[in-house]
């Protein structure tokens, strides 16, 4: 990890995880927020998923990062901390792993592992955007629902070997895989919210997609043009292709995960947030559950309207001929009642 020189941030003081997240992982989080004593009673269940030995686990096998030990990442989680005006960190450690991941796990203490291949392919400013990400799905609740979640799918693998309880249970999991895809769009809002450069967290998903550091290798121009090419596919083969592919993943592939930064970018609400614009932690009490679906829903129609998939069109133009048939239907029957 390279070191570059720092520049003043704006401070988000106050500023709720709703402002990072997603329409449709927002959705759920709202939901799941609305139930009385819910978050009390996955944490008591962390006795179950062995929380105490996954930590230390770590403990032992990994580097606890503080002020003696990669002083450097301990500062930019101070840093990322402060400008997201988090009132807790969690721990943060790095093992020793060849491939490119970070992720944060945990329902009562969540920590943040960064893999050590990460330290040599991304620089300082990249690496905040990282740490800022995981630090997003912490303070979105992510680690405690992603870690019930990985529990529930193995106590319930009983369900595979049975016809129909099969096909429930993969439904489910294309549920819950379609939400952590979307909660990873919303912890790269946060990445970019504390690192304030999109530039940067282009840069990020770039390297991830290559695996090479080499930037002079890299052209922002033709990665945007090759996500559009992957989203724009105009053969409905290629369509259901693409549905397969992502059916199993937690992750959006690196192409679209910019694409939907940039699209963010461009619609002004990052720019109003870090104008002051953005809902604060004294009011998620009275966020509404309707609100958070009205807007989960409307950000897939958005998205299918403005779809270039040929799936996508093809979903909207159905939509379109029953919405036209249906407005039809209705003034024969209002013209037979006169």
């Amino acid at each position: 990890m390279t070191s570059t020189p720092t520049r003043p941030r704006v401070t988000l003081t106050g500023i709720s995880s709703r402002a990072w997240e997603h329409p449709a992982d927002r959705g759920a989080l709202v939901a799941l927020r609305k139930l009385r004593g819910f978050d009390t009673i996955l944490k008591g269940l962390s006795g179950f998923i062995k929380e105490r030995r996954i930590r230390l686990d770590y403990l032992g096998g990994a580097i606890r990062v503080d002020d003696r030990q990669f002083a450097g990442l301990s500062r930019l989680l101070a840093e990322v901390g402060r400008v997201l005006d988090a009132e807790e960190l969690p721990e943060l450690y790095v093992r020793n792993s060849p491939f490119t991941n970070a992720f944060c796990i945990g329902m009562d203490r969540p920590i943040i592992v960064i893999n050590s291949a990460l330290l040599d392919l991304l620089d300082e400013e990249e690496m905040r955007y990282i740490v800022a990400h995981e630090l997003g799905h912490a303070l979105s609740g992510h680690a405690v629902y992603r870690t019930l979640l990985m529990w529930l799918g193995s106590v319930t693998g009983f369900w595979r070997s049975i016809p129909i309880g099969g096909i429930g249970f993969r439904m489910i999991v294309a549920a819950l895989t379609e939400w952590s895809r979307k909660s990873e769009l919303s912890a790269d809002r946060a990445g970019l919210l504390a690192t304030q450069d999109p530039a940067v967290a282009y840069r990020v998903h770039m390297k991830l997609a290559s695996g090479s550091g080499d930037l002079s290798e890299l052209d922002q121009t033709a990665f945007f043009a090759q996500g559009a090419e992957y989203l724009e596919a105009d053969d409905i083969r290629d369509s259901v292709l693409k549905l397969l592919l992502v059916e199993g993943r937690s992750h959006p592939y690196a192409v679209v995960r910019a694409a939907e930064q940039r699209r963010w970018v461009e619609s002004g609400e990052y720019t109003a947030i870090l104008g002051g614009d953005y809902p604060r932690r004294d009011g998620d009490g009275d966020a509404r559950i309707s609100e958070a679906a009205k807007e989960a829903a409307d950000s897939y129609s958005e998205a299918f309207r403005s779809s270039q998939d040929a799936l996508g069109k093809l979903v909207h133009d159905l939509a379109g001929v029953a919405g036209g048939a249906k407005l039809w239907l209705d003034e024969q029957l209002r013209r037979n009642r006169d």
